[in-house]
């Protein structure tokens, strides 16, 4: 009897679960599908430009440093502020170039002195050598009295041009107009030979330097006009090849070249990657697989697509991506050619959900 009863309840609780599953999956197949337009992944066996990717830089720019030790008066600029050509930067102590400029004036005065009694001695010594008044010795030895009072004031002179040539470096001044980008010091701070104080930039022209590796370098010529795309506003503009490497010693085995970029409105600032489109037809036997920038999911740091399972619900593929091609990427890995992917949905998507494709 004690048997029975188990059986029965045994029965009565896997005839419950059998229930609760088929309400579970009757409640998930009452999910309404999504609506989602699909397209098929896009390979290509050549790609029409060969592409390097490069930092936008001001094509005129200048970091200005000093050669004298001393402490700053006063900065007089600030990041960010207009300069014109000849403006003061930056001012540096200059009480020791003072003081050296004073003694070089007392040193002229002192042998311009000389000089003129020298020459006054040395045209004495001539007439009176034309008169026989005067012997030949006499006449050489004022001569070279006369030369070296003059050496004297020459190099008297010359060491005055040296110190007002190093008040250059104390009264730094702008080589051009343009934009200060930085500053590296402040007033109190030690300016010490050779350290960069402030950096300016020439605006409204700017230059893209790529790399390219050493198997495409021989295509690419001087001279030639190629696209650059700017990465962080996604626009493309013209240029022109000015500088093309011939050495990859110092640049880890790749050649630079370097493109001038065409006047233009958009806004483009120093510092800005690039990607330069050159017109060089790429042969390649890899098949290359492209999809279009709007099908990508990223989530933190990763980047995917949802493709379409053959019972129709959405996967989300994690993708390894290349270069960029205007609106559309290649894709490394984690998708293969003729797989069908999903470019638009009317509503959220996640995996597993059931697709209605309308395209």
């Amino acid at each position: 009897m004690k048997l029975i009863y188990t059986s029965i309840l045994f029965s009565a609780v896997l005839a419950f679960t059998s229930c609760g599953n088929s309400s579970e999956e009757k409640n998930f197949d009452q999910t309404p599908p999504v609506s989602v337009t699909v397209s098929s992944v896009a390979a290509e066996n050549n790609s029409p430009f060969l592409t390097a990717s490069g930092k936008i830089e001001a094509a005129n720019s200048a970091t200005l440093s000093t050669r004298m030790m001393g402490f700053v008066d006063k900065v007089h600029v600030n990041v960010g502020q207009n300069v014109t050509k000849g403006e003061l930067l930056v001012s540096i102590n200059n009480s020791d170039l003072s003081a050296k400029q004073a003694q070089t004036s007392a040193g002229i005065s002192e042998a311009q002195a000389a000089f003129n009694n020298a020459e006054k001695d040395y045209q004495r010594f001539q007439n009176l050598f034309a008169e026989n008044s005067a012997s030949q010795k006499e006449l050489d030895d004022q001569r070279a009295r006369y030369e070296m009072a003059k050496a004297r004031l020459e190099g008297a002179k010359q060491m005055r041009n040296e110190v007002q040539s190093q008040f250059a470096y104390v009264n730094l001044r702008a080589p051009f107009s343009g934009i200060v980008t930085n500053k590296f010091i402040e007033a109190g701070d030690m300016a010490n030979p050779g350290m960069p104080l402030v950096s300016v930039e020439g605006p409204g022209n700017f230059e893209v330097t790529a790399s390219v590796p050493e198997s495409e370098i021989s295509k690419i010529k001087s001279g030639s006009e190629v696209q650059v795309i700017v990465k962080s506003s996604d626009k493309t503009l013209p240029g022109t090849v000015t500088e093309v490497s011939t050495s990859a010693r110092n640049t880890g085995g790749q050649y630079l070249v370097k493109v001038v970029l065409d006047k233009t409105d958009a806004n483009i600032l120093s510092g800005m990657y690039a990607t330069v489109q050159f017109p060089i037809e790429k042969k390649t036997d890899v098949t290359t697989v492209m999809v279009p920038k709007e099908a990508l999911v990223k989530q933190g740091q990763l980047t995917g697509i949802y493709t379409v399972s053959q019972s129709n619900t959405a996967i989300l593929r994690w993708l390894r991506l290349g270069r960029t091609f205007g609106d559309r990427v290649e894709v490394l890995s984690g998708l293969s050619a003729d797989e069908r992917f999903i470019t638009t949905a009317d509503s959220k998507l996640y995996n597993g959900a059931k697709l209605n494709i309308t395209q």
